[in-house]
Protein backbone atom coordinates (compact mmCIF):
# COMPACT_ATOMS: atom_id res chain seq x y z
CA UNK A 1 0.00 0.00 0.00
CA UNK A 2 1.26 2.80 -0.77
CA UNK A 3 1.43 5.84 1.88
CA UNK A 4 -0.19 9.12 1.63
CA UNK A 5 1.11 12.57 2.42
CA UNK A 6 -0.53 12.34 5.54
CA UNK A 7 0.34 8.82 6.68
CA UNK A 8 3.87 10.21 5.82
CA UNK A 9 3.58 13.42 8.08
CA UNK A 10 2.36 11.47 10.81
CA UNK A 11 4.92 8.89 11.30
CA UNK A 12 7.05 9.49 14.16
CA UNK A 13 10.12 11.84 14.05
CA UNK A 14 12.10 9.75 16.20
CA UNK A 15 12.24 7.27 13.67
CA UNK A 16 13.24 9.12 10.30
CA UNK A 17 14.51 6.25 8.35
CA UNK A 18 10.73 5.46 8.20
CA UNK A 19 10.12 8.59 7.07
CA UNK A 20 12.80 9.06 4.33
CA UNK A 21 12.36 5.48 2.86
CA UNK A 22 8.87 5.71 2.69
CA UNK A 23 9.28 8.77 0.34
CA UNK A 24 12.08 7.25 -1.51
CA UNK A 25 9.82 4.51 -2.35
CA UNK A 26 6.91 6.35 -3.38
CA UNK A 27 9.34 8.09 -5.97
CA UNK A 28 10.75 4.61 -6.83
CA UNK A 29 6.78 3.36 -7.74
CA UNK A 30 6.80 7.15 -9.64
CA UNK A 31 9.18 6.50 -12.08
CA UNK A 32 8.86 2.49 -12.14
CA UNK A 33 6.20 2.36 -14.89
CA UNK A 34 8.76 4.34 -17.18
CA UNK A 35 11.54 2.51 -16.40
CA UNK A 36 9.58 -0.89 -17.31
CA UNK A 37 8.80 0.44 -20.29
CA UNK A 38 11.71 1.79 -21.32
CA UNK A 39 13.23 -1.71 -20.49
CA UNK A 40 10.45 -3.09 -22.43
CA UNK A 41 11.03 -1.67 -25.50
CA UNK A 42 14.74 -2.09 -25.55
CA UNK A 43 14.95 -5.73 -24.22
CA UNK A 44 11.12 -6.57 -25.19
CA UNK A 45 9.25 -8.68 -22.31
CA UNK A 46 11.82 -10.57 -20.92
CA UNK A 47 14.03 -6.95 -20.33
CA UNK A 48 10.37 -5.39 -18.48
CA UNK A 49 10.34 -8.44 -16.43
CA UNK A 50 13.86 -8.16 -15.75
CA UNK A 51 13.74 -4.27 -14.94
CA UNK A 52 10.68 -4.83 -12.43
CA UNK A 53 12.30 -7.86 -10.46
CA UNK A 54 15.25 -5.12 -10.43
CA UNK A 55 13.00 -2.24 -9.11
CA UNK A 56 11.51 -4.84 -6.40
CA UNK A 57 15.11 -6.01 -5.32
CA UNK A 58 16.06 -2.15 -4.94
CA UNK A 59 13.05 -0.91 -3.19
CA UNK A 60 13.05 -4.09 -0.69
CA UNK A 61 16.83 -3.37 0.26
CA UNK A 62 15.74 0.22 0.84
CA UNK A 63 12.91 -1.17 3.56
CA UNK A 64 15.00 -3.61 4.89
CA UNK A 65 17.71 -1.03 5.50
CA UNK A 66 15.61 1.74 7.20
CA UNK A 67 14.12 -1.11 9.12
CA UNK A 68 17.83 -2.12 10.59
CA UNK A 69 18.41 1.18 11.56
CA UNK A 70 15.16 2.08 12.87
CA UNK A 71 15.65 -1.22 15.27
CA UNK A 72 19.30 -0.54 15.83
CA UNK A 73 18.72 2.88 16.62
CA UNK A 74 16.25 2.31 19.73
CA UNK A 75 19.19 0.17 21.29
CA UNK A 76 22.34 1.73 21.44
CA UNK A 77 24.63 3.84 18.99
CA UNK A 78 27.14 0.83 18.92
CA UNK A 79 24.24 -1.41 17.84
CA UNK A 80 23.39 0.80 15.27
CA UNK A 81 26.74 1.11 13.88
CA UNK A 82 26.58 -2.74 13.96
CA UNK A 83 23.43 -2.78 12.11
CA UNK A 84 24.54 -0.31 9.13
CA UNK A 85 27.86 -2.22 8.47
CA UNK A 86 25.96 -5.69 9.47
CA UNK A 87 23.02 -4.93 7.47
CA UNK A 88 25.01 -3.65 4.63
CA UNK A 89 26.38 -6.78 4.42
CA UNK A 90 23.90 -8.84 5.18
CA UNK A 91 21.64 -7.12 1.94
CA UNK A 92 24.45 -7.51 -0.51
CA UNK A 93 24.32 -11.47 0.36
CA UNK A 94 20.32 -11.21 -0.10
CA UNK A 95 20.48 -9.15 -3.42
CA UNK A 96 23.15 -11.52 -4.66
CA UNK A 97 20.77 -14.72 -3.71
CA UNK A 98 18.03 -13.10 -5.27
CA UNK A 99 19.90 -12.60 -8.32
CA UNK A 100 21.45 -15.88 -8.59
CA UNK A 101 18.44 -17.35 -7.84
CA UNK A 102 16.89 -15.86 -11.59
CA UNK A 103 19.75 -16.31 -13.53
CA UNK A 104 19.10 -19.43 -15.41
CA UNK A 105 15.51 -18.10 -15.63
CA UNK A 106 14.51 -17.58 -19.59
CA UNK A 107 12.75 -14.65 -18.61
CA UNK A 108 15.49 -12.83 -16.71
CA UNK A 109 18.12 -10.99 -18.79
CA UNK A 110 21.22 -9.81 -16.99
CA UNK A 111 22.11 -6.84 -18.22
CA UNK A 112 18.54 -5.05 -17.48
CA UNK A 113 18.49 -6.16 -14.58
CA UNK A 114 22.23 -5.20 -13.50
CA UNK A 115 21.78 -1.81 -15.11
CA UNK A 116 17.98 -1.68 -13.32
CA UNK A 117 19.86 -2.28 -10.11
CA UNK A 118 23.10 -0.23 -10.27
CA UNK A 119 21.23 2.67 -12.03
CA UNK A 120 17.74 2.98 -9.30
CA UNK A 121 20.14 2.48 -6.44
CA UNK A 122 22.36 5.26 -7.47
CA UNK A 123 19.40 7.09 -9.35
CA UNK A 124 17.02 6.84 -6.05
CA UNK A 125 19.28 8.05 -3.42
CA UNK A 126 20.28 10.90 -5.28
CA UNK A 127 16.77 12.40 -6.02
CA UNK A 128 16.23 12.00 -2.31
CA UNK A 129 18.82 13.67 -1.26
CA UNK A 130 17.15 16.92 -2.40
CA UNK A 131 14.77 16.17 0.25
CA UNK A 132 16.60 15.14 2.88
CA UNK A 133 17.31 17.21 6.16
CA UNK A 134 20.37 17.90 6.80
CA UNK A 135 19.19 19.38 10.64
CA UNK A 136 18.81 17.60 13.93
CA UNK A 137 16.43 20.12 14.42
CA UNK A 138 14.34 18.25 11.18
CA UNK A 139 15.56 15.05 10.97
CA UNK A 140 14.09 12.89 7.73
CA UNK A 141 12.67 15.34 5.77
CA UNK A 142 12.69 18.63 4.59
CA UNK A 143 9.99 20.35 5.95
CA UNK A 144 7.29 21.45 3.81
CA UNK A 145 7.73 25.34 2.80
CA UNK A 146 4.34 25.67 2.19
CA UNK A 147 3.01 23.56 5.28
CA UNK A 148 5.17 25.89 8.09
CA UNK A 149 3.48 28.89 6.12
CA UNK A 150 0.04 28.16 6.72
CA UNK A 151 1.03 26.59 10.64
CA UNK A 152 2.65 29.86 11.32
CA UNK A 153 -0.45 32.36 9.95
CA UNK A 154 -2.42 30.05 12.90
CA UNK A 155 -0.38 31.19 15.61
Amino acid sequence: MIASNKDLTELKSSEPERLIVADLVKRGLKIAPIWILLAGLIWGFDGAASAAYGLALVLANFVMAAAFLTWAGRISPAVLMAAALGGFIFRLIILTIAVVAVRNLSMFLPVPLGITIIVSHLGLLTWETRYVSLSLAHPGLVPDASKRMKGQEKK
